[in-house]
């Protein structure tokens, strides 16, 4: 399996590991970086299935052992139906690779998951009023009591870029190594053919 495939996959592990309660800061996660980079890397159908299915597996598994709520609810349901986008938008994104694609996806991502699911919290919350202040009000302070979603957002967009750039390290760095093996082969192969030629007659 070839470094630019099974690097992904190592990161996809890490990033499982990494949401188990307490392993990174409150609301600072590796989950949009790492999404979007899995699927705007990885070939087909894995980079299709792998990243979702890390998401939904681990969801699954943190409302069943940490969170008491139900396994599936109509928030996790959401977030999928968010993060599916992400994918969507990593494929559509990945026809043209780039690093700077990498980084403005990300972001984007980061950026559509913060409006979209606030907009869905004013809409599903008893505690926001129904009108553009209350959206406006989901946006930006909140819930009273709760940390204002501005600052999630911010969060988020922090921890996005943070492990975009994390991500998009170790992939260069596996591309340079790539560029490098080729040429070693190349030295051992002319090596190997110069030894193998008969020596000179003496006259």
């Amino acid at each position: 399996m070839e470094r630019k495939t099974w690097l992904p996959l190592v990161l996809m592990l890490v990033f499982a590991a990494s949401r188990w309660p307490g392993m990174l800061p409150e609301n600072f996660s590796a989950a949009h970086a790492l999404l979007f980079c899995a699927a705007f890397w990885l070939p087909g159908w894995m980079g299709w299935v792998l990243p979702l299915a890390t998401i939904v597996v681990t969801d699954v598994l943190l409302n069943l052992f940490v969170h008491p709520v139900p396994v599936i609810n109509s928030a996790t349901v959401t977030n999928w139906m968010i993060l599916v986008l992400f994918v969507v938008l990593a494929k559509w994104l990945a026809r043209r690779r780039s690093y700077g694609r990498v980084f403005l996806g990300t972001l984007l991502g980061a950026l559509l998951f913060y409006l979209v699911s606030n907009t869905v919290s004013w809409l599903t919350v008893p505690g926001y009023a129904k009108t553009i202040a209350g959206w406006v009000q989901a946006l930006t302070v909140g819930l009273p009591g709760f940390a204002p979603t501005w600052w999630f957002g911010l969060k988020t967009l922090f921890s996005a870029g943070l492990f975009t750039g994390l991500f998009a390290g170790a992939m260069k760095w596996s591309e340079a190594l790539d560029a490098t093996e080729p040429e070693a082969e190349t030295e051992d192969e002319e090596e190997i053919e110069t030894s193998s030629e008969p020596a000179p007659e003496a006259a």
